[in-house]
């Protein structure tokens, strides 16, 4: 399976020009599974939530009708980050979209510094959802630093784990790699790059977008540049959770010495 992340710096509130950027960068692309990073389509550092209201839309919204007709075109599905309202309330969340449609969404369980303050916490959970006989899980950005996420999702099942981030500190790419060992998964990782100065605060986002296997070799990672960057995964081999002839990472737990606090 050809999987892989678009990395790039949105243009804050402008969804026509992140939607063209998009459009463009994947005009040739040859991938079944692309991610896009969080809140792709409007950019990150929203002043009030009488902004991300203004900008905030339907899980199929705009920015969905867009993304069908992208992946429709390109016939590669497309997992993406935008800000989402429902009944009044506000979600940092992520859809996965293939040629037949939406077939999963999540709600960003753990809200970043500022983002408490405008976004409701996600009430999804983390769930596993299969494409192509593959299964796979999502999370968004700050929901990497709680190991129980990534432990979640493995624990369901899934072989990729789909990671929509906007970084600004520079942990999570490394901090990935251990997360893949010891849950033996593949993880991508779509950031988006480049500044953002909203009302006197600027945000520098790391970009660094990487895919890394259950081994936890790192099979492509990039610096800051835009680009779109594709590998090629046997998912199959997340299912094997030996590391050794005598230890199964799973059948080894001890769950009667967990979760005691």
């Amino acid at each position: 399976m050809r999987v892989g992340f678009v990395q790039f710096n949105p243009s804050f509130g402008n969804k026509k020009a992140n939607f063209k950027t998009v459009e463009n960068m994947l005009q040739s692309v040859n991938a079944d599974v692309l991610l896009l990073p969080e809140l792709f389509n409007t950019g990150y550092a929203f002043l009030d939530k009488k902004e991300l209201g203004e900008l905030a839309e339907p899980v199929q919204g705009d920015t969905y009708h867009f993304i069908h007709d992208v992946v429709k075109s390109t016939k590669c599905a497309i997992a993406y980050g935008f800000a989402e309202r429902s009944d009044n309330l506000y979600y940092n969340s992520m859809s996965f979209i293939t040629p037949s449609g939406l077939i999963a969404s999540y709600r960003k369980s753990h809200l970043f510094f500022e983002e408490r303050f405008i976004f409701q916490p996600g009430d999804t959970g983390f769930n596993v959802f299969e494409y192509e006989h593959v299964k796979f899980g999502m999370m968004i950005c700050w929901d990497w630093i709680y190991p129980e996420a990534m432990r979640t999702l493995a624990l369901k099942g899934a072989q990729v784990v789909l990671q929509a981030a906007n970084l600004v500190t520079p942990y999570c790419p490394d901090a990935m790699v251990t997360r893949a060992v010891e849950n033996r998964l593949f993880i991508v990782t779509a950031d988006r790059a480049g500044d953002e100065t909203r009302d006197g605060k600027n945000y520098h986002f790391i970009g660094m977008s990487q895919v890394v296997a259950p081994n936890g070799k790192i099979l492509e990672r990039v610096s800051e540049e835009p680009c779109v960057k594709v590998v090629e995964l046997n998912p199959a081999t997340a299912l094997d959770k030996k590391m050794n002839a005598h230890n199964d990472l799973f059948v080894d737990r001890r769950q009667d010495l967990y979760f005691r606090y």
